[in-house]
């Protein structure tokens, strides 16, 4: 998670070819952004719930 202008970020990089989620900017992910710790956390759940792994 990082922090900008008091505001929290959070991020995962995604795979969806070899069904990967990282944790950290990895090449060839796709990163994606949330403002919400919420948002972040149903989409850790809905990519757990399709089997994806985490790095």
């Amino acid at each position: 998670m990082e922090t900008t202008r008091n505001a929290a970020l959070w991020r995962v990089w995604v795979d969806t070819v070899n069904r990967i989620v990282s944790f950290h900017e990895a090449e060839g992910f796709r990163p994606i952004e949330f403002r919400s710790r919420e948002m972040f956390l149903s989409c850790v759940d809905e990519y757990t719930g399709q089997h994806y792994r985490y790095q």
